[in-house]
Formats: structure tokens, sequence, C-alpha cells
């Protein structure tokens, strides 16, 4: 089946040609190699394939079939780009060690982007959704050649048997060979599982059911009236998500309008939802969004110049957003506000018309859950596409789909210049598909004619700058003047201030003094938990015991055991005279963190005495097999500055029997974005094997 995707596949337009390169077969017929060159057409923006001058890419895959094991291994590497971009894929079909007549399939991938003309990410992010995207299809694809086959009437291959040469003849014996039943996919199969690690079952026993049992159902006229049309497996997943989080999560537990945000952005796979929704519930805890509205106002220069606001509703009830993006100063807003300022206003317009929602529901009796968004690019030009402007557009996007995720119900883009598309460009990666579905764009005028903007709004509130009545009151945004402008140092302090305002404490960790925190333990089986971000540079995580308390830090300043800076204080306990192994003690291993990370974890205490949490700078170590630093320790040694780091921490201490969070530290991959977006990204990893307590 596997063979009939070649030398093209309809089902894979992308796929377009193939050519074999080399071939190989062994005498007995156990062993096929066959290497071919694959042309495929990317589905990249026009522009991107200008700049890089090519129309296709080129891959290598080498295919090897081994009759004897049966086992089939593909690997694939582009030949297109090599020296900027590097891809090695691997996937391999074997017969699964406990049922013979299953067959296991494994995929993985690895990617490594070096230089690609300044569009690194826009890359990284066509060719995870593409690799995605091939993932999806691939188990479709061998089920519609094994389909194919049945009705060709080869319902099973027989298996391979070592040639066996009769001494009289010396020709191959005919004796039976034993053959391997038909593969029958059930259709529970097709649903995504876990991971990239399927099994295709040949048995026939039914398929479990997804829908909830009779007791599990919610009230019908609160879906009606509340959640919108579900079905029984939809119910059952939002029963199933909402008593998880009930069981496990220790902070608020979302509405169930919120919990269906996240499943319907997972076409209701329950277990992608939930990682989605711990991660955004993580974020929301750590910057205290959920407060944003009552504690936050926006700066004045924001309030005078950000042309965007709330105006009435649209025809399906929906709240209605207007942004005139055309008339907004982008750059003289980041200058003026910085980054954080900036995405911490988008966050509180999200919250507002999450609050907007609830109300809209209310009023109309129906379930409202998300809201349109009218842009106008009247006044867009190429000031618009200031790099740094860019860049904070890109972040605010991607915190926003991680965080808000099926709350846009419309975009309405009017009177789109000819820049635009330039700026779709770089944009259009990094929107959700289903997202970019919802989106409708307008040329010129056009948005005045059929299909226009009385199809979606009434005409009574259509704002009198796009040729309606109604007076609009949002702000007409203008030059932010340059005497507003502020330096990066002083931003990077705004921005810490911003930080201080959640419950999280900030600290410094310098070479040679690490930041510690005492914690007095009376009760053994109490458990401290840890919450804490590397906000600049890399550290190794500690936790000691003590049986005696460390000296109080000393009050000078510029003393060896406290150290102030505007980042946050350092506070070091362990004296120099204390011996490791004597003194004090260490429970936990050592976790090494890296800049942009966020960790969480709990230990459960076993004797009770003094508790150390300690965070050391991280010293790169030097190559084994030279007395040279590689050039990858230099360039991160360069990106600490005077040898320093910044944590923000939170830890609690709780009773044994009232903590119910997991003994492990789950640790998320670096996020590339700084700060409110760290927790954001969705390639989080769990990293179990250490902070279990001993």
């Amino acid at each position: 089946a596997y063979e009939r995707r070649f030398p093209t596949c309809p089902l894979i337009p992308m796929f377009v040609a193939s050519d074999t390169v080399n071939e190989y077969k062994s005498e007995d017929e156990a062993i096929h190699v066959i290497e071919r060159r694959c042309k495929l057409d990317i589905d990249a923006p026009r522009l991107l394939k200008k700049i890089a001058g090519v129309d296709y890419v080129y891959f290598v895959q080498k295919n090897s079939l081994n009759r004897r094991e049966r086992t089939l291994h593909i690997e694939a590497y582009n030949e297109t780009f090599s020296n900027r971009v590097i891809i090695n894929e691997h996937c391999s079909y074997t017969v699964h060690p406990d049922n013979e007549d299953w067959t296991c399939f494994e995929q993985s991938a690895s990617l490594d982007i070096k230089s690609f003309f300044g569009f690194e990410s826009t890359v990284e992010k066509i060719a995870m959704k593409q690799y995605t995207s091939n993932i999806k299809k691939g188990k479709e694809i061998i089920e519609y050649y094994l389909k194919q086959l049945g009705e060709e009437g080869i319902t099973f291959v027989p298996r391979w048997t070592p040639p066996v040469v009769c001494k009289s003849e010396s020709s191959t014996s005919h004796t039976r060979r034993p053959v391997s039943p038909a593969i029958n996919i059930p259709e529970s199969a097709t649903k995504e599982g876990l991971n990239n690690k399927e099994i295709l079952n040949t048995s026939s026993s039914p398929a479990e059911p997804t829908a909830g049992t009779p007791d599990d159902k919610l009230d019908a006229d609160y879906i009606k009236r509340y959640l919108g049309d579900l079905t029984p497996m939809q119910e059952s997943c939002l029963i199933r998500l909402r008593q998880w989080l009930q069981e496990t999560h220790k902070g608020k537990i979302p509405k169930d309008e919120h919990i269906l945000r996240f499943l319907r952005a997972r076409d209701f796979n329950i277990d992608k939802a939930r990682e989605i929704l711990c991660q955004s519930l993580t974020w929301r805890k750590q910057h205290q969004v959920d407060y944003i509205l009552d504690t936050w106002n926006p700066p004045q220069v924001l309030q005078d110049y950000y042309a965007g606001g709330w105006h009435h509703h649209d025809k399906d009830g929906r709240p209605l957003y207007v942004l005139r993006l055309g008339q907004m100063d982008t750059k003289g807003l980041v200058r003026a506000l910085g980054e954080e300022a900036l995405l911490r206003y988008v966050l509180s317009i999200n919250e507002e018309g999450l609050r907007r929602c609830e109300e809209n529901t209310k009023v109309f009796g129906r379930p409202i859950s998300s809201w349109t968004c009218l842009v106008d690019l009247e006044g867009l030009n190429m000031r618009h596409l200031w790099r740094p402007g860019v860049k904070a557009l890109l972040r605010i996007i991607e915190v926003v789909e991680a965080n808000y995720p099926e709350t846009l119900g419309r975009l309405l883009i009017l009177r789109a210049p000819r820049v635009f598309p330039v700026l779709w460009t770089l944009v259009s990666p990094f929107i959700d598909d289903n997202t970019r579905k919802k989106f409708l764009i307008y040329a010129g005028n056009d948005y005045q004619g059929p299909g226009g903007l009385l199809d979606y709004i009434d005409k009574e509130i259509i704002p009198d700058f796009l040729g309606g009545e109604c007076m609009c009151e949002v702000p007409e945004g203008g030059l932010v003047p340059k005497s507003l402008y502020r330096t990066a140092e002083e931003l990077e302090n705004e921005d810490i201030k911003l930080w201080t305002e959640t419950i999280y404490q900030s600290a410094s960790v310098f070479k040679g003094a690490p930041h510690e925190v005492l914690i007095q333990i009376v009760d053994a089986s109490s458990v401290i938990t840890w919450d804490f971000d590397v906000c600049k540079g890399d550290i190794v995580f500690n936790i000691f015991h003590s049986k005696r308390a460390p000296q109080p830090p000393k009050k000078d300043s510029l003393g060896a055991h406290s150290i102030t800076s505007p980042g946050g204080n350092n506070v070091q306990l362990i004296d120099k005279v204390w011996q490791l192994g004597r003194d004090y003690s260490m429970v936990e291993s050592p976790l090494i963190c890296k800049e942009g990370e966020s960790v969480q974890g709990s230990h459960v205490t076993r004797w009770p005495g003094f508790y150390i949490l300690q965070w050391k700078f991280h010293n790169m170590p030097a190559c084994a097999t030279t007395n040279l630093p590689r050039v990858d320790d230099v360039l991160a040694s360069l990106q600490v500055s005077s040898h320093k780091c910044k944590v923000m921490y939170y830890t609690e201490v709780i009773g044994s029997e009232d903590f119910r969070g997991s003994m492990t530290s789950l640790e998320s991959s670096h996020s590339g974005f700084s700060q409110l977006s760290a927790a954001t990204t969705s390639s989080s990893q769990s990293h179990s094997s250490s902070m279990i307590s001993r």
C-alpha cells in the first residue's frame, strides 16, 4: 500500500513528482532498498518563494524494506537549501512485539534552521504546519490504498520465507508459505492519538464508546441557553475535562464556555485541549490576567493614540470591536510604551471581549462566545512595516492565539491598500487555519457593495468614517509626539514595574552570588511548591535542608549577603564556612533552567527544619575535547550581560493532606518571547525525572 504513493500521489497535492535514483534487491528478495528524489511544491507565501528564488523544493527519500524482519524504514532529508536548513525525517513500520497481526508506525523529524534571508521564524512556522498536516494525512493515505488493493481482490500478501533449493532439481520449492490475514482497520483507529506512535489493530473488537453515560448529561436548557448545539460526544468531552480540572487544578476553574473554546480549538481532542488549557491557566495565574480589568489602567498615551474601541454589536449579536490600524502610529506607540504595555493593553481588550460576550448572551437569550473585529486599513503604508512594530504584532498574535482560542467570530478587513499583501505575507503563517477562515478582506470601496458590510452590520451602526450615520467614539490615532519616546533602559524599567504588580517576587542572580529563600518546616510531610520564570540568563535550581537556621542576611546592601538591584533583590543564606554533607544536605537533584523557561514543582518534606531554595548562576561547561570554548558557549555568554540573571518566583507551603498537585516538576520549552508571553508556548514538555521527593 505504501509503494503506491509513487511516483506521485493525488492525495498529497504538494507531492509533484519523483524519480528513482538508486535501487537494490538482494538475491533472496528479502531486502529491497530504493532511493528517490522527490519534487515538492511547498505551501509557502509567494513573496518568500520569490526571495528564495525557487518554485519547488527537492527531498531525497530512502526506503528500506526488510521482508525477513518484516520492517519498512523510511529516511528523508532536504536537498534544496541544505546549507541553510537541515531537515531529517524517519518513519518505520514494524510488527508489534505482543501481537504479530498488528502493525506499529513511528514517525520523528528534526529541523535546524541556520539562516534563511531573515525569515527564519516564518520558515519554521511553515515547516511545522506542513509536518503536522502530513502526520494527519499519513494514515488516511495508507487506508485509501489498502481499500484500493481490496477492491482489486488483493486481501493479503504472503510472508517472505527463505527459498528452499531441492538437491535433485535445484528448483525453488512450491510449498505453501504462511500468510498474514488482511489488515482490517476499524473506524475508531482514524481518530488522532496522543502522539505520532500509532497501532493499526486487526482485531474486530468494537470501538470504545466516546459519549458519556446518561449520568454525565448536562441540562438541555442550559446547553441551549449558554453553550449552543453539542453532540453527545462533545458534551461528554466537556464534562470529562471539567471534572479533571476540578480534581487536579488548584486555582480558579474556568466557566464551561471557556473550556468549550479550547475543546473546539482542538476539534474536541480532549488530551490536546487539556494541554493548551493547562498552559493557559498557568499563564493567567502567573500574570494575574483575571484581575487586569480591575487593577491595570492603560497609560494616557494608549488612551489618546491607540485607534481602537468597542462599538455596539453585529447582526449575530456579537460584540463589535473597531480598529483603525491605518491611522495608528505603531512605531510611535512601541517607542513610547514598549512591547509589554501594548501586549497588556491587547490582553485587557480580550478580557473585556469575554465580559461583553457574557452580557450579550444574557441580552439576546442565546449563546454568544465570540466577537467581530472590523479593521480599517485606510492610511496603511510602508511605515507600518517597521520591523520592531511587526515583531510586536507577531508576538501579540502568538499570545492571543494561545490563550483566547475561538473568540474571534469574524474579521472584516476594509480598504486594504496595495501594501497589504506584504504585511499579510509576514503575518499569515502565525495565524491558525481555523482563524484564517474567518477573515473577509475588501479592497477600496468594495465593502459598500453586495456581500459587503451591510451583510454583517446593521446600517444604523456603521461608523461615520466608513460612510455610515453612527458617530464612532474610537480615537482617531495620529502620530505620537517624539517627546513621549523613551529609551530602551526606561522601557526595561517600565517592564519591571509591570511585573511587580503580580504576586511574584523578582530576584537577581550573579556569578558567585546565588539568590536563596529560607522556608521553615515544623511538620514533616508538608509540601513546598514553587513556580518561577527565568527572565534572563541560565540558572541552576537547588533545594537544600539544614537542621539549624542560617544566619539572617546582613542589612548592608553592599555586604556579602545582600545585593539590591533595579531588577530585584539578591539574598544569600548559606554561610561560606558551611560544608555540604555536614552542615546542610541536598534533597533534590540540581535542575538546569534555560532563559525563557517556566518551571513549576513541589517537594514533600521528609524532616522538619530549614529548607533553602537556591537559584544559582549556570556556568557553561567547556568542550570536553579541547580547552577552547565552543561557539555556542561564547554566544551564550555574550547574551548574559555582566554575568547577571533574573528570575520571577512564587513559593508556598501546603499541608500534604491539602495538596492536589503533581509531585513532579513541569518545565516548558523556550518560548522565544519575553515576560508575559514566556509561558504561552505550545511546545511544552514534561520534565518528570527530577523534583520527585526521595
